[in-house]
């Protein structure tokens, strides 16, 4: 066994141990093919408010920007698809499914910085960085290059074996490790239901999206008022969307996680309209504490309910 196959190995068996579902490798190389669908994307000002997706284009697109000598894209899959919704979801107000439970940012970190010291205990001194959705990192386009999906219609990663209720992060090493075989097939074929079944029109291609209209931006990133022409279009939904991936047929193979981190608190599980609508800042703190939700800061929280609370467009 050559020292890649072998530190292959090793990546592997660590991701495993450590709870990801699935690891694959690539080389750490520029992304020619993706420079100029990034650059279109950006000129046409798909990315609204989020004015920092459009700093740092070379690090998007070389690894080796981002850490000295990078050999090594190591992707990872940690699934956070719940049990079963919270109770309240299938009428009243709604919160993506991520965001259940405690931060994945902070869960997955932890699990990040553990592999790294693992890799420095076993194979020596190395020199690498980790990310999880917190850098210039085209995560979807290293995971498909590490063969551990394709990219669907509504732009996320589709995995054979689980759907795309997973978050993806990454760990950029200087080692030499033996690459995984790229996925180059798309599996959606004709379908179109993610695109049929969005209400604000955000996916305006396969594969492409104007983030300007996805629910998840506007309730979100979007720091302003949510503009008047989404009025009636919000489907309830307060932080985040899962509509396209609810209506994907590949989540028929989702199955529940064993994060006990990402599990619901009992307050939260029985959250109803009234509770959304008459939330205090009080509340809203301790509920979401350990959340993702903290991002949106209460006036986004309460800007959003407002906002989506059953409103329909004027005749």
């Amino acid at each position: 066994m050559t020292p890649a196959e072998k530190h292959a190995q090793i990546l592997k068996s660590t991701a495993k141990r450590l709870g990801f579902d699935f690891c694959g490798i690539a080389k750490a190389e520029f992304l020619e093919s993706e420079a100029p669908r990034l650059e279109e994307w950006l000129n046409r000002n798909y990315q609204g408010k989020m004015a920092y997706l459009a700093n740092h284009f070379d690090k998007r697109l070389d690894p080796t920007k981002l850490v000295e000598g990078a050999k090594t894209v190591i992707s990872l899959i940690y699934n956070y698809y719940p049990e079963k919704q919270l109770p309240h979801q299938l009428e009243d107000l709604k919160l993506a499914k991520y965001a259940y439970g405690a931060d994945y940012h902070e869960v997955i970190r932890a699990k990040l910085t553990e592999f790294l010291e693992v890799l420095r205990e076993e194979i020596g001194e190395i020199n690498g960085r980790s990310f999880v959705d917190s850098a210039p990192v085209m995560e979807r386009q290293w995971a498909q290059k590490a063969g551990l999906g394709w990219i669907g219609k509504n732009s996320l990663l589709l995995n054979r074996q689980m759907g795309s209720f997973f978050f993806l992060a990454e760990l950029i090493i200087d080692l030499d490790a033996i690459p995984d075989t790229p996925l180059v097939k798309d599996y959606c074929g004709t379908c179109t239901a993610c695109i049929d079944a969005c209400p604000t029109d955000a996916i305006v291609q396969p594969e492409v999206i104007d983030a300007s209209k996805c629910i998840s931006y506007l309730t979100i990133e979007l720091k302003e008022a949510i503009p008047n022409e989404f009025v009636g279009k919000m489907e309830n939904w307060v932080f985040g969307c899962d509509i396209c991936q609810d209506v994907c047929p590949w989540n028929r193979f989702s199955r529940p996680h064993h994060e006990p981190a990402f599990r619901p608190s009992d307050e939260l599980a029985n959250f109803s309209n009234k509770e959304w609508v008459e939330m205090t800042e009080e509340t809203f703190k301790r509920v979401f504490a350990k959340s993702a939700v903290r991002r949106t800061k209460f006036a986004g929280i309460k800007r959003n309910v407002d906002f989506s609370s059953f409103k329909k467009p004027s005749s």
